[in-house]
């Protein structure tokens, strides 16, 4: 039978110390980033995007904009976007997401993944869609949080499985290019990253080894809104 010398065990523990850092590396980082929301250069309001544990092994990624200036805070136009995933493959994969939009008229949408039958089910209020769920599936809302940790991996080119109203999406990214940022966090030198199987518009600046979200966001989607970073912090 082998016996521990005292340089084996050390070597031992110090092997248990990196696998325990590595497993503690490898789970997400609870944080808040705070947004200012612009529209045709203007400020209109502010997104509060935040991430923090649920329990059993889930999290909760919330994406909270309200209308401060202008037409949409005369409307109190607001929105609410919550997912529930679990960690897999060093990668967010959704098991909820729920969407609440107020603006002239209340849009909602809930999104339910069945992991065990393999079914997302996806409900506006006129009766549920289901279909087959795929590895690694992410919604809209975690989209951007995905994007970036795949680029602080090293990515250059992503595609992500997002769960839209009917199906499936495979959307594709990709880095751009490098581009000098100024917002109101600071400047930066940031990757630029587009969606390259589709005209809708989207561009958004990361920071990937500073930061797993956008620094900046441009999208057409969801009317022609620019989110920048303000403040970023973790607990």
């Amino acid at each position: 039978m082998a016996t521990f010398t005292p340089a084996r065990k050390f070597i031992a523990g110090l092997a248990l110390a990196v696998s325990t850092s590595a497993a503690i590396a490898a789970t997400p980082s609870p944080f808040t980033a705070t947004y200012q929301v612009l529209q045709g250069g203007q400020v209109i309001g502010e997104a509060v995007v935040s991430l923090k544990a649920a329990g059993s092994g889930q999290w909760e990624y919330s994406n909270q904009t309200h209308g401060t200036s202008g037409l949409a805070a005369a409307l109190g136009a607001n929105s609410s976007e919550t997912t529930r995933f679990r960690w897999n493959n060093n990668a967010p994969e959704t098991i909820a997401y729920d969407s609440r939009v107020n603006a002239f008229k209340v849009k909602q949408r809930r999104t339910e993944v069945n992991w065990s039958t393999n079914q997302v089910s996806v409900d506006e209020g006129k009766g549920a869609d289901t279909y087959a769920a795929t590895p690694g599936l992410v919604d809209r809302n975690t989209a951007p949080y995905a994007i970036g940790l795949a680029l602080r991996s090293g990515k250059q080119a992503i595609t992500l499985p997002v769960a839209v109203r009917r199906n499936v999406e495979n959307q594709q990214f990709k880095v751009a290019g490098s581009d000098d940022v100024q917002i109101p966090a600071g400047r930066f030198k940031a990757q630029r990253v587009e969606r390259s199987d589709s005209d809708k518009a989207f561009n958004a600046w990361y920071v990937p080894q500073k930061y797993p979200v956008p620094v900046k966001l441009s999208q057409s989607e969801g009317g022609n809104l620019t989110l920048q970073l303000v403040s970023y912090k973790q607990p």
